[in-house]
């Protein structure tokens, strides 16, 4: 994929994301403006309950970052630092 498909990709997904957040932004002033507090609580509820969801079902161990190589000793290898003494020399 070209670099200038990608930058479009992006600027799309950045607007789409934009009028998601104004939209709702919109309605929750609405609702307070018009006090119909009973809408907020059941779209809060949705809300936290989709999120909770989302997280539940999505799948963090297949990132690929996870498909590395895997460390054995993540302290010694952020430091440079092996955590294995060096291997002595048969004389």
């Amino acid at each position: 994929m070209s670099q200038r498909i990608k930058n479009t990709n992006a600027k799309k997904r950045r607007t789409i994301t934009f009028a998601w957040i104004f939209g709702l932004a919109a309605l929750v002033f609405f609702l307070i403006y018009k006090e119909w507090t009973q809408y907020l609580y059941v779209l809060a509820t949705l809300g936290v309950t989709s999120l909770l969801i989302i997280v539940a079902v999505a799948d963090l161990g297949a990132s690929e970052h996870s498909q590395s190589p895997q460390v054995p000793d993540a302290q010694a290898a952020g430091s440079g630092v092996s955590s294995r003494p060096p291997k002595l020399a048969n004389k």
